[in-house]
């Protein structure tokens, strides 16, 4: 529409018009389309959910065990791997038991930074 007498103007392309059209991408470096070796990005660590880490005391002879427990999704034979790889990290004995896997001294800090690398979400509960 042309302001002087709010008639419509046939030049005014109206809703049509796009202004990116008259855009050029001469000159600029190139984006990661344009790319001949696209850069692979790494895949998302996915969540796998929360673990308790306990302390435990009792009933083991005055030895003290960390207990990491709740997992959920997850086979007896990756808690297995996963234990051999706390065993491994820790310097300690360790086994799993009953679903859980036992490693053998106070280790939580160690623990809990195997079980982070591996994607959970590990957490202090109890002593």
């Amino acid at each position: 529409m042309s302001p002087a007498n709010n008639a419509p103007d046939h030049n005014d392309p109206g809703f049509s018009h796009n202004p990116f059209d008259t855009l050029s991408s001469e000159g600029l470096p190139p984006g990661p389309a344009d790319s001949p070796h696209p850069t692979e990005a790494k895949p998302a660590r996915k969540n796998r959910g929360r673990v308790d880490i306990v302390r435990q005391k009792a009933g083991r002879g005055g030895k003290t065990v960390t207990v990491v427990k709740n997992f959920i999704g997850i086979g007896l034979p990756e808690k297995e791997q996963l234990a051999k790889a706390m065993q491994k990290a820790c310097g300690t004995g360790g086994t799993v038991k009953n679903g859980q896997i036992e490693i053998q001294g106070d280790k939580r800090a160690q623990v809990a930074e195997i079980l982070t690398q591996a994607g959970f979400r590990p957490v202090f509960a109890g002593g």
